[in-house]
């Protein structure tokens, strides 16, 4: 499980500095997944979240839910930032941990 938030934390430190693209017509092929996002999703229903960045389209959060449905959520949603802001500080703590057990 840490193997997976480490890589949603790295997809997203890249996509969140990435700049946005300038509009430009989306030809049917490179349509973004997400044409309109939810702003409430019941955090409990979710089973996966999987997040995209593509040059044509804006940041996507995707969030599979339990019975196997899939929605887009807003990814400004305060709940969501809250959780990837301590998901993030996790990571980092978990750093610090590891680099001062290397020490000793």
């Amino acid at each position: 499980m840490d193997v997976k938030l480490l890589v949603l934390l790295c997809l997203l430190a890249v996509t969140t500095h990435v700049p946005s693209s300038t509009a430009k017509p989306i030809s049917l092929v490179e349509r973004c997944w997400c044409r309109s996002t939810l702003n409430t999703v019941p955090q409990r229903s979710i089973k996966e979240l999987k997040f995209l960045h593509t040059p044509n389209c804006p940041f996507q959060v995707i969030a599979k839910l339990k019975n196997n449905r899939e929605v887009c959520i807003n990814p400004e949603t305060k709940w969501l930032q809250r959780s990837l802001k301590k998901a993030i500080n996790k990571v980092k703590k978990s750093r610090r941990q590891a680099g001062n057990n290397k020490l000793h």
